[in-house]
């Protein structure tokens, strides 16, 4: 019998939580074009306070402009952090499980926790345990996101938006969190751009933290 096609509901059943096959160009001792690497990005990490949480650390750059060259791959240099290196830029696929009776269980300190398992102390604005959403942070990055499969909620200070499959969003550096209410896991294909607050709006921020 012959082989058949593996339809993309298929595809994604069998596929394996945060496993993204990574190929990355560079060039041979004659400057021309070669397959450096191809396989699994290596920098995968789960939470131990967000159930169904996973992040496939894809590339990132240390400055800009981006050195181009033949370097080491920087996702395994660096301990992996929320925020980009400065100056410079990460990209990523993040996984949200769906929301359940864990996320109510959710304090102040579990919050930190969570936080800090990607490396960040300062993002989270949920300083009370009052916060919209538990996650609720901002990084004074400016963010593109693309919705691979399901769908999320954007939740900020004032609205809530529903995304789904296709839908692209640029985040400026706005107090926001991902609330997974769908039922299903939720992939984001995220870049995250150092950045600086507008002078103009730094000390508006500073007041509402």
């Amino acid at each position: 019998m012959g082989k058949t096609s593996m339809n993309a509901e298929e595809g994604a059943s069998a596929r394996v939580q945060g496993v993204v096959r990574r190929i990355v160009t560079g060039h041979d001792a004659q400057g021309r074009s070669i397959v450096s690497s191809d396989g699994p990005a290596p920098v995968i990490r789960t939470n131990p306070k967000r159930v169904g949480y996973c992040l496939t650390e894809l590339w990132m750059t240390l400055q800009s402009p981006a050195a181009i060259g033949n370097e080491a791959d920087p996702t395994t240099q660096r301990p992996v952090t929320l925020e980009p290196p400065a100056g410079g830029t990460v990209v990523r696929i993040v996984e949200f499980g769906p929301e359940g009776e864990w996320l109510e269980k959710i304090d102040v300190a579990g919050t930190r926790e969570a936080w800090g398992a990607i490396g960040t102390d300062k993002a989270s604005t949920n300083h009370s345990g009052t916060a919209k959403h538990p996650f609720m942070h901002r990084t004074q990055t400016v963010d593109y996101g693309l919705v691979l499969e399901g769908e999320i909620t954007l939740v900020l200070d004032e609205e809530e938006v529903l995304m789904r499959a296709g839908d692209f969003i640029v985040e400026r550096g706005t107090n926001h969190a991902w609330a997974n209410r769908s039922g299903k896991p939720c992939r984001i294909l995220f870049v995250l751009i150092d950045g600086r607050f507008d002078p103009a709006l730094a000390p508006l921020l500073e007041a509402k933290s």
